[in-house]
């Protein structure tokens, strides 16, 4: 009878240790898998200052956001990729722009490259991930996204998100699609696989989700993979902080960023800013505003032969 108790108690032991043992791992495995481990108080501190920062309005500053297509790149990216397998070609701007969102973030993982890709567009990087490392980070996601999106002839551009610190070094970089349904931009993640969208189910813009932060309304994070809503206070932290400023490419096209394949003039970029906040990007020939008008406005669309 002892032997037998002595035994009832090991095993009653050892569930103890697995289950201690497990609920450490789940506890320290939350914050290892989750890129951003943010507190609470954080998130606060994230959305006052999105609060009382100045305030986005017209100004002096000229530029016009453009999307350059070019055909005989779109269509050398829709055979490689074969996009009309992703999609019926007569759904609409958003399923389509889901299923490319999907199609990137279900093949390639986030990480930051050690080894830098040599060149920076989509057929390249996905060649990169094959050959070199399967994964890369938020503005590589961002780049291979928008160049199918733009071969799938969407109106889409790669937003750099920035924080108020200048002594943050962590940005992050996202789509956007244009939905002429809507007459609106949609955020779409791709790195780290989330979309957001207001109670009513609409997919939100980076402008509709900086002025949900301000005035407390509420949003809904979307898994990307699942197109089904998630619980991610990690997420809506790290959007919180870097949605203070934006930058984006005046001229966006194929080859945007590839140092050698480049086929155009990347042109200047736009810093949408707050009024009274300076923008901390120190390169030449680019531009800060605080015209929100223009920079969310429906892209001017042109050929690349125009």
């Amino acid at each position: 009878m002892k032997k037998f108790l002595k035994v009832v108690w090991g095993i009653f032991a050892i569930i103890g240790i697995l289950t201690t043992a497990s609920l450490l791992y789940l506890r320290f495995a939350k914050y290892y898998i989750s890129i951003h481990a943010l507190s609470e108080r954080q998130y606060e501190d994230f959305v006052q200052l999105l609060r009382t920062s100045g305030k986005l309005e017209k100004d002096t500053v000229a530029f016009e956001m453009k999307i350059v297509q070019d055909s005989v790149r779109a269509n050398e990216i829709r055979e490689y990729f074969r996009l009309d397998t992703l999609f019926d070609a007569q759904a609409d701007t958003w399923t389509k722009a889901l299923a490319i969102g999907r199609f990137v973030a279900s093949n390639i993982p986030h990480d930051n490259q050690k080894i830098k890709p040599e060149h920076r567009n989509a057929i390249d990087l996905w060649e990169y991930t094959k050959n070199v490392a399967p994964a890369f980070n938020c503005r590589m996601h961002s780049i291979l996204t928008f160049e199918l999106m733009l071969a799938a002839g969407l109106d889409a551009r790669y937003v750099t998100c920035l924080p108020e610190d200048e002594d943050d070094n962590d940005c992050h970089v996202v789509n956007e699609v244009w939905l002429p349904e809507l007459g609106k931009w949609a955020m779409i993640d791709s790195d780290m696989k989330h979309y957001i969208c207001g109670l009513d189910g609409t997919q939100l813009s980076l402008q509709e989700i900086r002025e949900h932060y301000i005035s407390g309304e509420y949003m809904v994070v979307y898994d990307l993979l699942k197109d089904a809503p998630e619980m991610n206070f990690d997420y809506s932290t790290y959007m919180a902080k870097n949605t203070y400023w934006f930058r984006c490419a005046e001229s966006l096209s194929y080859y945007q960023e590839d140092p050698e394949n480049r086929k155009r003039d990347a042109g200047r970029h736009i810093n949408l800013v707050p009024v009274g906040f300076k923008s901390f990007e120190k390169d030449e020939g680019n531009v800060s505003t605080s015209n929100a008008d223009i920079f969310w406005a429906a892209p001017m669309k042109t050929n690349e032969k125009d």
